[in-house]
């Protein structure tokens, strides 16, 4: 079948044409690009770190309708220990630095610029193996309600137990 229906010009550039563009993120990918452009405004950001040796460092940087973004610090040899995020999804974005994730039986190491993305009842465990502190990124959606923690990889654990991001 042919058609007599020829289009001149673009569309697109017809602002009704356009849809809205979305306030906040709604997907998995917007998620991810938002990460990355906070992750690009390090003016935004690198004035709010703090190391503490004594426990993780973590700050909300900001929420928006159902997601929070979080950023922490890691000074060598601190890590979370074995957790999941309980309903929430996430994207994890290594600022500065080199992180370690444990999960299952492997592991991977993360370097600035690198993104993981999981979903609820992932359980892992993030610890700064290197030599030099850390900084991430965390957005969590649904924002982050629960953070049960889980025994070590062939432990059961004893109770499940609430902690910050």
């Amino acid at each position: 079948m042919n058609s007599d229906v020829q289009i001149a010009g673009d569309p697109l550039a017809i602002p009704h044409l356009l849809p809205p563009v979305p306030a906040h993120p709604a997907t998995v990918a917007g998620f991810v690009g938002l990460a990355r452009s906070i992750a690009a405004d390090r003016g935004a950001w690198a004035h709010l770190v703090r190391y503490d040796t004594t426990s993780r460092w973590y700050h909300r940087l900001r929420t928006g309708p159902g997601y929070e973004v979080w950023l922490l610090s890691w000074v060598p040899g601190q890590g979370s220990g074995r957790h999941d995020h309980g309903p929430s999804s996430g994207v994890l974005t290594v600022l500065e630095g080199e992180l370690t994730e444990r999960a299952g039986t492997g592991r991977r190491t993360l370097t600035a610029g690198a993104q993981r993305v999981f979903a609820p009842g992932y359980v892992h465990e993030v610890v700064n193996d290197a030599l030099t502190p850390a900084v991430s990124l965390h957005i969590y959606f649904p924002g982050l309600t629960e953070m049960p923690m889980h025994g070590a990889p062939h432990c059961t654990p004893s109770a499940l137990e609430t902690a910050a991001p």
